[in-house]
């Protein structure tokens, strides 16, 4: 990274997430969305943090950056009002620099690079941009379509299984968890399988994107592999556009969105990379904390054990107990009325998504896991409204493909030590799943 480059970035960083974090680390200890998001021990108090900002209420005040939701119906309803905006870099309020100050130094550092959580990325775009993005990319995530892919996910699934089998132990998260969501999105985006290594390590980079006060560090390292990326997306697409010249039926998102023509390449390769960055992370951490919470709860898995139908509402169960996805915001255009709050136009609205999905007003003894909920996919975890997840469907098919067929081939899957928190606010998950597999179930001819 040239040095011209480099005080660029920073000065970007210093605005996105450097004076926030500053601000953060003098509130750690006593402000518990501080502490949510920058304390040593967050991950494993998560929850505990949680629970002590929803103690005042479903809203909460955040200081300088406007109110807190806990609370299922009201994040449902902010995440549904045309009122509200994404949370792009110019979107967002500074705590300390004037708004045209800080949008100056966005567009003059502006790096031109695939960032998931800048525009042009579905994620940090609205209507009628958004609308655009989305039409072109929905069709590859209609139920329909999400149909068509199980075949191909249960044959991953069962070559991943399959490796498992030369194992005693293995890191679930690395070997399994990972491998399935990344090697179905590669195939997706026409990227060769052999390449998978590198789309997991970008995903990991791309995945502290959508945290707050990040490190100066820890955002280097992510623009780096955002350079990185760039690049070999700029390959690929003119090794895409090569192929789609002699064969112009080739399957594929992404060489259906070429073959179109209606994206610029930077609108493609911010498509290619929010789909990397978030959308197989979200899975990853979906087949990684139900491996836990299963494991955890041994009843739970017995149940399932004796009740082999019950698996999609216990992805449901999973997915609200913990969620993939934490955090997300919003940026209130106008004045805005709350239960006797008052939301400023250009204030955010910080949408806890795990704390919604553990609402005691919606959920009974929401703290406790239980896959047969009657209620479980009332959650948000994939979000709502205009931008509610495009892959929740296929995340969906893979979680129950993934975990019920981990467990019918493992059935003395047992951990081998604690697992290791990820180290992620947003993205939420495992670093490492050590886990002793136990004998293999022999698995019929086909």
């Amino acid at each position: 990274m040239r040095s011209r480059d480099l005080i660029k970035y920073w000065s970007r960083w210093v605005t996105m997430h450097g004076i926030s974090r500053v601000g953060l680390l003098t509130q750690v200890r006593t402000m518990p969305l501080a502490a949510l998001f920058l304390s040593p021990d967050r991950a494993n108090n998560h929850y505990r943090y949680i629970e002590q900002i929803r103690s005042v209420g479903p809203i909460a005040p955040a200081r300088a950056t406007g109110l807190v939701f806990t609370g299922l119906a009201q994040t449902r309803e902010i995440l549904r009002d045309h009122r509200f905006i994404t949370m792009a870099p110019n979107n967002i309020p500074s705590p300390v620099l004037p708004q045209g100050l800080s949008r100056w130094i966005f567009n003059r550092t502006e790096p031109g690079l695939p960032n998931p959580v800048e525009p042009p990325a579905m994620l940090a775009v609205d209507p009628p941009e958004h609308t655009r993005f989305r039409k072109l990319v929905s069709r590859a995530f209609t139920p329909r379509a999400v149909s068509k892919l199980e075949d191909r996910v249960r044959e991953v699934t069962l070559e991943l299984l399959d490796n498992l089998e030369r194992k005693e132990r293995a890191d679930l998260l690395d070997d399994y968890a990972s491998q399935l969501p990344v090697a179905i999105i590669a195939e997706m985006l026409g990227v060769p399988r052999e390449d998978a290594p590198f789309l997991l390590e970008w995903g990991n980079h791309g995945a502290a994107l959508l945290d707050i006060g990040m490190t100066w560090s820890a955002y280097r390292d992510a623009t780096q592999a955002l350079i990185e990326i760039d690049r070999y997306f700029d390959a690929h697409l003119v090794r895409l556009r090569r192929e789609l010249a002699q064969d112009p039926t080739i399957d594929g998102i992404l060489a259906s969105i070429v073959r179109d023509g209606d994206l610029d390449d930077r609108e493609l390769k911010a498509t290619m990379a929010l789909l990397l960055g978030a959308g197989f992370e979200t899975t990853v951490n979906l087949i990684g904390n139900g491996i836990v919470a299963l494991l955890r709860h041994s009843e739970q898995l017995a149940y399932l054990q004796e009740n082999p139908e019950g698996w999609p509402n216990a992805v449901e169960e999973i997915l609200r107990y913990d969620s993939p996805v934490q955090v997300t915001g919003r940026v209130a255009t106008e004045t805005v009325e709350f239960d006797g709050h008052t939301l400023p136009a250009g204030s955010m609205a910080v949408l806890l998504l795990g704390g919604a999905n553990r609402d005691p007003a919606v959920f009974d003894e929401p703290d406790v896991f239980d896959v047969s909920r009657a209620n479980a996919r009332e959650h948000v975890a994939f979000g709502s409204g205009v931008h509610v997840c495009l892959g929740a469907s296929l995340a969906r098919m893979e979680g129950v493909v993934a975990l019920q067929s981990l467990f019918e081939r493992f059935p003395e899957l047992a951990l081998a030590a604690d697992p290791t928190p990820g180290k992620h606010v947003n993205l939420h998950g495992f670093g490492s799943l050590p886990v002793n597999l136990g004998r293999a179930r022999v698995r019929a001819s086909s």
